[in-house]
């Protein structure tokens, strides 16, 4: 006879290494260890990537794409017309990435450095 498969809750997952049930959140399994292939993002911050906001600053920083990237749609827009303010708009917002203070649309920091 086959042995049933239990069922999962909302929130639930079988760890691809173990088997176990785990939380479908958890970026690794608690019991073997094993990755479940999400990356860990810190309560409150962006999912936003830190290292596309800070190269998108650098090298299309004028236009506003790194404004555009994390949902500031009108300072974007007001990026892109204004050139960056000649750049010093741009410069203060590639300062913020990299010390982690700047924001997405939401309000939330920054900070992942990786996707």
């Amino acid at each position: 006879m086959s042995e049933s498969m239990p069922a999962l809750g909302a929130n639930q997952q079988f760890c691809r290494s173990c088997g176990k049930i785990i939380s479908s959140l958890a970026p690794a399994c608690p019991r073997c260890g094993a990755p479940t292939g999400l990356r860990a993002v810190p309560a409150g911050a962006s999912p936003k990537s830190r290292l596309a906001a800070v190269l998108l600053c650098f090298f299309l920083g004028w236009f506003g794409a790194h404004r555009f990237y994390v949902g500031k749609i009108w300072t974007g827009l007001l990026q892109l017309i204004t050139l960056g303010i000649f750049g010093i708009w741009t410069l203060v917002d590639f300062i913020l990435i990299i010390v982690g203070s700047f924001k997405d649309s939401e309000g939330r920091p920054v900070v992942v450095w990786t996707d």
